[in-house]
């Protein structure tokens, strides 16, 4: 693992990211586009976090504070590089940067079907809780 490097996005990250997720994330969202990412990155630098090997990027987390919550979102790992400890390290970095802020507990949005991710998340340490459930509604742009 010595040789993996996580760092926050840039714009300059945007169209690379973008492709990563139609890789490597499930599903898609509402802000998956390059305004979308942009708005983030200019609210919240440090939110957008990746993880590059050899160059490349190998994984992503977005790790959002708004000052009361913590929020992890698109956690993604690109298939040729699972199962070598980068989600647990990008959730190391989400974790350390939660801390700095103050934050107290961590979120994470993880869909339902995507049973992979049920047990990274659960091997970090993380427990669903089932009496909540996501109520969304799209806003007009």
């Amino acid at each position: 693992m010595n040789d993996l490097r996580i760092r926050c996005a840039g714009l300059d990250d945007i169209a690379p990211v973008l492709e990563f997720w139609r890789t490597a994330a499930e599903g898609t969202s509402i802000s998956d586009d390059h305004d979308g990412v942009a708005r983030l990155i200019a609210r919240d630098p440090e939110a957008l976090l990746l993880a590059e090997r050899d160059g490349l990027l190998a994984g992503t987390v977005i790790a959002g504070f708004d000052g009361w919550r913590c929020s992890a979102y698109r956690l993604a790992v690109h298939p040729d590089h699972r199962r070598q400890g980068i989600a647990a390290a990008l959730m190391a970095a989400t974790e350390a940067r939660f801390s700095s802020l103050g934050g107290r507990r961590v979120d994470a949005m993880v869909l339902e079907a995507n049973e992979r991710a049920h047990h990274t998340w659960t091997s970090g340490g993380y427990q669903r809780e089932d009496h909540w459930r996501r109520w969304v509604k799209p806003l007009k742009s």
